[in-house]
Order: structure tokens, then sequence, then C-alpha cells
């Protein structure tokens, strides 16, 4: 998968963290095509890691769909962090490991659809 591959599926992902009706068959089309491993990792690992907190909030700031420029930046900014800290790559492991658990109703919607 490519950068621009990548930042497509990487946005196509986090319109399942927004705050309105969620078009899970249309987000699976657009990741239609992809390994379904990698597109699990970007996920977790990538999306819900700077989205997850949009479901959190009693009024999220995002509607309808994320900012693609801002996204990227985010996800580029956590990767970096954890490439250059010990600290960080425990930290968003852990993380990780509870979105997998609280996020697992989204991506299995996203499977089968």
């Amino acid at each position: 998968m490519n950068d621009e591959q990548k930042a497509a599926v990487r946005l196509a992902l986090s319109d399942a963290f927004v705050d309105n009706a969620v078009d899970f068959a249309g987000i699976a089309a657009r990741v239609s095509g992809h390994a379904e491993a990698e597109v699990e990792r970007i996920f977790f690992c990538e999306v819900a890691l700077v989205c997850h907190a949009n479901l959190l909030t009693p009024a999220p700031p995002v509607w309808t769909a994320f900012d693609g420029e801002w996204l990227q930046q985010e996800i580029a900014h956590r990767l970096a962090r954890q490439r250059r800290s010990a600290w960080w790559r425990w930290r968003d492991a852990l993380t990780v490991a509870w979105l997998r658990w609280s996020c697992r109703a989204l991506w299995q919607a996203i499977r089968r659809a």
C-alpha cells in the first residue's frame, strides 16, 4: 500500500468515529482491495488512536467527517513520537490494547459490511 492509498484508507476508517450515522458498508467498500490484516492494524494502531476521543466527549467536535490533512498530520505525529520514545510506544500500545476492546464493535461492523 503506497502513501496515497494509506491516506485514503485512514480517511475512510475515520468515518467510524464521527458523531452521526455511520455508513459501514461505505467504509468497507472504500477499504476493499487491501489486506484485511493491514486495514485492521491501521484502524486500531493509527486511526482509532487519534479519533476515538471524538466518541467519548458529550458534544463531539466532529459530526460529519474528519479533515483529511489534520488526520494525516496527527497520525504522522503519533508515529514519530513512538519512534523517538519508548515511553510513547508503551503508552500507545496500552491505548491500542484498550481500543481493540472498546472499538471492537466498530471494527466488526466494518468487517461484516
